[in-house]
């Protein structure tokens, strides 16, 4: 089995895993609760939130634990949008946001609000001119991913946050770092609210965090009972914070090394796609290292994932929240053919990605090849 599919899900560290056992099996007490346990449960899992904000450069209070990026990318948005009705409805935002971006927004478009699509370059990026001739006084929420899961294209936050400021400085501005965050260098100064999520850097499915800016109004989307946050009720998960704290940690401090040699391995699997007629490569040159999105020509991206699946390789078409049916909006806005759109599916790298992985890869991808275009 060959696995191309680490932006939809790194397998757990053997010791994140053994961090989160020992934790499950030790930890006894409700955090919550005020008995002798509870208290030296509380009083880890406080350690755990200030560890993790002195990782990411945030206040400990600025963090609050949660399911994941879904829950987290909903509860800010939905959240912000309650707390600043009184400012205004309308809401700007993009083509290359996820599914759990573009869902709360349909949603509040549904209410009422005025949601707006920024135009994206063909470079990938927000155009900036656009951002700034569409956003009001009014706007309360711009939203934008600091790396696509599509396409895997950096976005300028620094330059999105500065327009906002300047056009609408009670606007809020939430980053989905999904796809940042254990990837590249990422720093929380320039936006209001961030999410991520611990699968996404070889931590344990279930657990998320929303970084909340001291300064941001948020209406919480759970309700009911003490936590770790006003923001998020319920019942701390010690167990999972103490290992996506661990993940975290070991993510970061291997940062440099797992970007150089993802990096060569996606240079030299453009170059050899690249030698294919009919493959188009759709990510930017200056797209993170872990993602590339290619197109077949005369090929629908479903049925070369299908294809690929029958030998045993894994790879998305979009993102693995999104419907196979349609073709890609991020392709779609990027290279503006609908035929590409259609046709394009995501490679995505990780830790465990070997380039005898890729050979291997490339052979079998030749045999599909063959057997959908002849």
């Amino acid at each position: 089995m060959i696995y191309l599919d680490y932006s939809a899900h790194t397998p757990a560290l053997k010791e994140v895993i053994e961090r989160f056992a020992y934790l499950e099996s030790t930890v006894l007490g409700n955090a919550n609760s005020s008995h002798p346990l509870g208290t030296s449960a509380e009083d880890i899992q406080n350690g755990f939130t200030r560890s993790i904000a002195s990782i990411l450069g945030v206040d400990d209070d600025e963090i609050v634990f949660t399911s994941g990026s879904s829950e987290s990318n909903n509860t800010a948005i939905r959240g912000i949008a309650s707390a600043s009705r009184h400012i205004g409805r309308h809401i700007l935002t993009n083509p290359l946001e996820h599914a759990s971006v573009s869902a709360p927004l349909t949603r509040l478009q549904e209410q009422g609000y005025d949601v707006e699509m920024v135009r994206i370059g063909r470079d990938g990026k927000i155009d900036l001119g656009d951002l700034e001739d569409l956003i009001r006084s009014d706007t309360v929420l711009v939203t934008v991913p600091a790396v696509d899961s599509e396409l895997g294209i950096i976005q300028p936050v620094d330059k999105i946050c500065s327009i906002i400021k300047k056009k609408a400085p009670r606007a809020r501005l939430h980053v989905d770092a999904t796809q940042a965050i254990g990837k590249i260098p990422f720093s929380f100064e320039c936006g209001d609210t961030f999410s991520l999520t611990a699968h996404k850097f070889y931590g344990l499915l279930g657990s998320g965090l929303l970084i909340r800016r001291n300064d941001t109004p948020l209406d919480p989307l759970i309700l009911g009972g003490h936590s770790n946050s006003i923001y998020r009720s319920g019942t701390p998960t010690v167990s999972l914070n103490g290992a996506l704290e661990f993940a975290l940690r070991r993510s970061i401090e291997n940062l440099d090394v797992l970007f150089e040699r993802i990096s060569e391995l996606n240079g030299y699997l453009r170059e050899k796609l690249t030698d294919f007629p009919g493959v188009g490569i759709n990510s930017p040159g200056d797209a993170v290292p872990h993602i590339l999105n290619i197109s077949v020509d005369g090929v629908k991206g479903p049925d070369f994932q299908a294809a690929l699946g029958r030998r045993d390789v894994c790879v998305s078409v979009k993102s693995a929240c999104s419907s196979d049916l349609l073709p890609s909006k991020a392709v779609y806005a990027v290279t503006g053919s609908r035929k590409r759109a259609m046709s394009s599916w995501r490679i995505s790298l990780g830790r465990g990605t070997t380039k005898e992985e890729l050979d291997e890869f490339i052979n079998v991808f030749q045999e599909c090849l063959k057997e959908l275009t002849r």
